[in-house]
């Protein structure tokens, strides 16, 4: 699924991550790893949010760095403290979002309703409390045809009911050959049987276990 080349990534001259080179095949991981270790760089780099050296190849041939956008319309990525402009709706960024990722029509009911957001959706996103930015949050994270979904922190901020829709939705979208990256402090619940594999980060190197 994914392949790291001569991976770099330095704050000032710092080298936060480091990693030669390093193949993921599809499925689903959780990134485990202690404050600073490098999970939410890990998951901004692979994202194309953040800058780095080397390179990161999608599938086999799609590279972050010679085909950027046809790599980001494969890969989604959800943040652990989402901001999004307040003066937006949920609806507008929604809409923003399937458009990018060239969704296809009304993609979007599946998850708005499932997650109980009709309510407020249509209400500017100033007005969204932590819950109701991280459910948006999520659900853009689900929007078009990815081929790979970064899921940062994404136990926090969020009820047990949300919780439950979520892994529904990882199994859904896991059994059409969606892989997905989760970093986060909280144990899985193993009783949701997402057969998730580990990614250990240290802070140089990831190692994977199972």
């Amino acid at each position: 699924m994914l392949h790291f080349v001569e991976f770099k990534k330095f704050y000032g001259n710092f080298p936060a991550l480091t990693i030669a080179d390093f193949n993921i095949e599809p499925g689903i991981y959780w990134i485990k790893g202690v404050n600073g270790s490098g999970k939410s760089t890990l998951l901004k780099s692979i994202a194309g949010i953040l800058a780095f050296d080397g390179d990161i190849v999608l599938n086999g041939g799609i590279s972050i760095k010679k085909q950027p956008v046809a790599y980001r319309k494969l890969v989604n990525f959800a943040e652990a403290e989402p901001l999004f402009p307040e003066f937006l709706t949920g609806k507008e960024m929604v809409s923003l979002f399937a458009s990018a990722k060239d969704a296809s029509a009304g993609q979007e009911q599946h998850f708005i309703k499932s997650m109980k957001m009709q309510s407020y959706i249509d209400r500017p996103i100033g007005t969204y409390s932590s819950g109701m930015l991280k459910k948006l949050s999520l659900v853009l994270a689900f929007l078009g045809n990815p081929k790979l979904i970064l899921l940062d922190e994404p136990l926090i901020t969020i009820d047990t009911e949300s919780l439950k829709i979520l892994y529904s939705w990882i199994r859904e979208q896991h059994d059409k050959g969606v892989s997905f990256m989760l970093s986060s402090h909280q144990a899985l619940d193993v009783d949701e049987r997402l057969d998730a594999g580990e990614l250990l980060v240290d802070g140089q190197t990831l190692q994977f276990t199972r």
